[in-house]
């Protein structure tokens, strides 16, 4: 009986932790450093018909685009701002001038816009949200800058 139980409430706590919205950075995870490897990296995920809802309720939220400026010149969310990832760090604090707004970032599958939110999230941001890939995205879409 007393196996069944703490059976039930292992199963029970592995439930509950993979429901949180904290995600941890691959950085993070293989840290030599232990106190590097318990820090968490907070930002959440969000689906496309949530963000458009928020997106079309919700003036001040910037919709961030993390990929190449060619990618970005084929096909993009209207409305939305630039900054590949790759100069997210260096550009950020001057384009991003607000820590407190909600930021809703993609890139084109999912992989860039992680790396992208888990950055912003280190440096201060505090309502980042990983919209995920454009390739996912079933709404309206624009070309050229």
């Amino acid at each position: 009986m007393k196996k069944r139980i703490m059976a039930i409430a292992f199963a029970f706590m592995c439930l509950l932790s993979a429901c949180t919205t904290n995600h941890q950075s691959n950085s993070d995870k293989a840290g030599a450093n232990p106190t590097d490897s318990s820090r968490t990296i907070n930002y959440t995920n969000i689906m496309p018909n949530e963000a458009q809802k928020r997106l079309d309720n919700e003036k001040e939220i910037i919709l961030l685009d993390v990929r190449t400026q060619e990618e970005y010149e084929e096909k993009h969310i209207p409305n939305s701002q630039l900054i590949p990832v790759e100069v997210i760090e260096k550009e950020a604090l001057t384009k991003l001038t607000d820590k407190n707004a909600s930021i809703f970032v993609y890139c084109r599958s999912g992989r860039r816009s992680v790396t992208a939110a888990e950055a912003l999230v280190k440096m201060g941001y505090t309502k980042v949200y990983n919209l995920g890939g454009i390739n996912d995205w079933p709404y309206e879409v624009a070309s050229g800058k």
